[in-house]
């Protein structure tokens, strides 16, 4: 999946520093479906769909939709950790959506329709 999305990053003109953001996003994204949605079960599938749409003030957006089949999200009962607890607690894990947000210029989840989930993850071309 990585090399899917980041070839396809570079051939719309990203450099090296943004594809390395949206791979790790990617990751980020993926660990959580395979983790949460599928919780761990190998007959999962991960459906990834790239485009380049157009974007604001004439930017263009690279936009990656993943799909899945599992357990649904609800991205509305989502708060992002208070990071001075996490840290006294030595806590590990749990900080996928607060990175993929740093990343990404935008991270929308999708309703689930019938059995689908998505989640969009988007990145803007520089100008």
């Amino acid at each position: 999946m990585r090399t899917f999305v980041s070839d396809a990053a570079r051939q719309y003109g990203f450099g090296e520093g943004d594809v390395g953001k949206i791979e790790l996003a990617i990751d980020e994204a993926c660990t959580n479906i395979i983790k949460h949605a599928y919780r761990y079960n190998p007959d999962g599938i991960i459906e990834i769909r790239l485009s380049m749409q157009p974007g604001p003030d004439h930017n263009r957006k690279f936009v990656v939709e993943i799909h899945d089949s599992g357990i649904s999200f609800d991205s509305s009962k989502y708060s992002a950790p208070d990071m001075t607890e996490y840290f006294k607690k030595l806590r590990h894990g749990g900080l996928g959506i607060v990175l993929m947000k740093k990343l990404m210029d935008e991270v929308e989840y999708g309703p689930s329709v019938g059995d689908r989930n998505t989640i969009r993850l988007i990145k803007y071309l520089p100008a």
